[in-house]
């Protein structure tokens, strides 16, 4: 079923475009200058892509900087939070990794603000009523990422995500994105207990 298009969908596509696209041009150096220490701390290829769900579930590439080093078993890299370094954790913390996800804004893969884009392999797991996350383009932020990022459980993930495809506006946008900027300066809610980023969805201790 395609998911239902309110008025709001085409100012808040609009509101992406012009926000893409002049945050790519203003940072611009900050984008070169990420780029090249991520290529002297961790090596090339300096971009991670990929493959996850968008709107109604269709798959696109998604872009970040990496923050990882690459598996490497014979070095014991294994892993997240053996391949994951302090500069990768900075990165992270600070958000500075998702500033190539702006060319997906740009090209309507995803939207400044909306319900993360989680893996592909997720996808059969959600119940209906979770799959409803799929009913909106994908964000960079979002209600979840605002109130805890990756503390949260995924059942709260979840209902915060459906709380956002039912009560998407202009004024709640803006609320995520302040939100979003208090807590990365604040560097609140960046990994789950006991774990370097996120639990995966189905793991025994969910």
């Amino acid at each position: 079923m395609t998911p239902a298009v309110r008025p709001y969908d085409f100012i808040k596509r609009a509101l992406d475009i012009v926000a893409s696209g002049a945050a790519l041009v203003v940072l611009s150096p900050i984008l070169v200058i990420v780029a090249a220490l991520v290529a002297v701390r961790l090596g090339r290829p300096v971009l991670f892509v990929q493959p996850r769900p968008g709107r109604e579930g269709r798959i696109f590439q998604l872009r970040k900087f990496r923050s990882m080093r690459a598996v490497d078993a014979s070095k014991g890299l294994v892993s997240d939070e053996d391949r994951l370094t302090p500069f990768g954790r900075a990165l992270r913390s600070t958000s500075l990794d998702e500033l190539p996800s702006l060319w997906n804004v740009l090209r309507g893969d995803m939207s400044v603000v909306g319900p993360r884009p989680l893996l592909v392999e997720y996808l059969p797991k959600y119940t209906s009523e979770q799959a409803r996350r799929h009913e909106v383009r994908p964000g960079i932020t979002g209600l979840a990422q605002a109130s805890g990022r990756n503390a949260l459980s995924w059942e709260d993930k979840f209902a915060l995500d459906i709380e956002y495809v039912d009560n998407r506006s202009l004024m709640l946008d803006a609320r995520i994105i302040a939100a979003t900027i208090r807590s990365v300066v604040a560097r609140e809610g960046i990994a789950a207990e006991g774990h370097s980023t996120m639990r995966k969805f189905g793991d025994e201790d969910d």
